[in-house]
């Protein structure tokens, strides 16, 4: 089988962090990623432009959350996703049960399992987020008490993030302290 050598993707310097531009591999330290934050809904480090389709296949971003900080809404959705806990403490709410999660956790999120993560401990908790894009689109947000004392439950079980994210900020691009930069 012949193959064409692949390019590497450049970086453009943003002010907000590195993100690449185009199709290819790249390496970037993830202390010199854009950084996307809701307020109260913790940052995402994210590798690719900020709601870009360049990974078809995946999604995959750091996300870190400060204590009581939710990473989103309870939801549950058609494709599979992997969560490992890279540094910190945090809640797992799964099937409206709730979970400690410390460093060096994984939580393996089968398809259609409704969950979200709650930042706790005394500081912030960066955990590893990957999940498949080729699996369907199918979402929904089903209300659950034990996620709504952490602000992290739609109102009502809906399959529309614009009624489950009513009243939260947009994401933004924003610098954040962590990682440090090195």
């Amino acid at each position: 089988m012949d193959r064409k050598p692949v390019p590497e993707a450049p970086l453009t310097k943003t002010e907000h962090g590195l993100v690449p531009e185009g199709e290819g591999w790249f390496v970037v330290n993830i202390a010199r990623t854009a950084a996307f934050a809701s307020a109260g809904a913790g940052h995402a480090h994210v590798f690719q432009q900020w709601r870009s389709k360049q990974f078809p296949h995946f999604g995959i971003n750091v996300q870190v959350l400060q204590p009581g900080e939710p990473s989103c809404q309870y939801h549950a959705e058609e494709g599979q996703e992997a969560f490992l806990v890279l540094s910190g403490e945090c809640t797992l709410i799964v099937e409206e049960e709730e979970r400690t999660l410390r460093q060096w956790d994984f939580f393996h999120c089968a398809p259609w399992t409704a969950h979200v993560m709650v930042g706790a401990g005394d500081g912030p908790c960066a955990i590893l987020m990957v999940g498949a894009r080729n699996a369907g689109e199918g979402l929904l947000y089903p209300r659950s008490e034990v996620a709504a004392k952490y602000g992290a439950s739609a109102k009502e079980t809906t399959p529309s993030p614009e009624e489950a994210y009513a009243g939260w900020d947009p994401p933004t691009a924003a610098r954040r302290p962590w990682p440090p930069v090195i």
